[in-house]
């Protein structure tokens, strides 16, 4: 990545949005933009194409989830896009789903968790370059939302080496050129991983991050 990062933030409280800006310009940040919705979040990306965006979970009209799906959205629409999770709040769920198709270039930091600015702006570059960040409290509420009874023993060796790689972000097809094996091959190891740990698809399918987690875990 040559230049400087270009990063637009999201976030509903004028105060921080404001304070965020200020603190990323004085360190060489380019800023693209700095919203208050969901919807102006999505606009300035498509805009602007910046190269990761900070963004709060509750925000206007509910403040509920609006900016974890609207995250959920950009990095299903825009390939390469860093996102950074940014709040007071935990949400297993829709974070889950966001960890599920690749785990690269994926933060959630929580706000009152921070207590060193330059931790923050290392975690916001290693997001930007396709590095992962998250805090460990969000790790551990994850694994406790996915934890079952079965051990990694109910696995096959080759099963363990996909879930192995699945672990470090790897998508099918990086996992077959790593095993010499076919692409075939690994959506049936990763389909009897799923068996095995009883993760049925569901409507907000994310079995590879549980999976995953379950691996973490062991």
């Amino acid at each position: 990545m040559t230049g400087p990062l270009r990063v637009v933030i999201a976030e509903d409280s004028a105060v921080l949005r404001d304070g965020l800006v200020q603190l990323l310009v004085d360190r060489g940040f380019v800023i693209t933009g700095a919203v208050s919705d969901p919807e102006a979040l999505r606009r300035s990306v498509e805009r602007d194409r910046p190269d990761v965006a900070i963004v709060d979970i509750r925000m206007p009209p509910t403040f509920t989830d609006e900016g974890l799906q609207a995250a959920i959205d950009l990095r299903r629409q825009h390939a390469g896009l860093g996102i950074l999770l940014f709040s007071q709040y935990i949400e297993t769920r829709y974070a889950a789903e966001l960890l599920a198709e690749d785990a690269s270039g994926i933060g959630y930091l929580l706000k009152d968790r921070v207590a060193d600015v330059s931790d923050f702006v290392e975690a916001l570059v290693r997001v930007a370059s396709g590095g992962t960040a998250l805090d460990p409290e969000v790790i551990t509420q994850l694994l406790g939302a996915s934890r079952r009874t079965q051990s990694l023993a109910v696995l096959s060796a080759r099963e363990k080496e996909v879930l192995s790689l699945m672990a470090e972000g790897r998508s099918n097809a990086a996992i077959a050129t790593a095993l010499v094996i076919s692409d075939g091959a690994v959506e049936k190891h990763v389909a009897n991983i799923f068996t095995k740990f009883d993760l049925p698809v569901s409507q907000s399918d994310h079995r590879r991050v549980l999976a995953v987690l379950r691996f973490l875990d062991s």
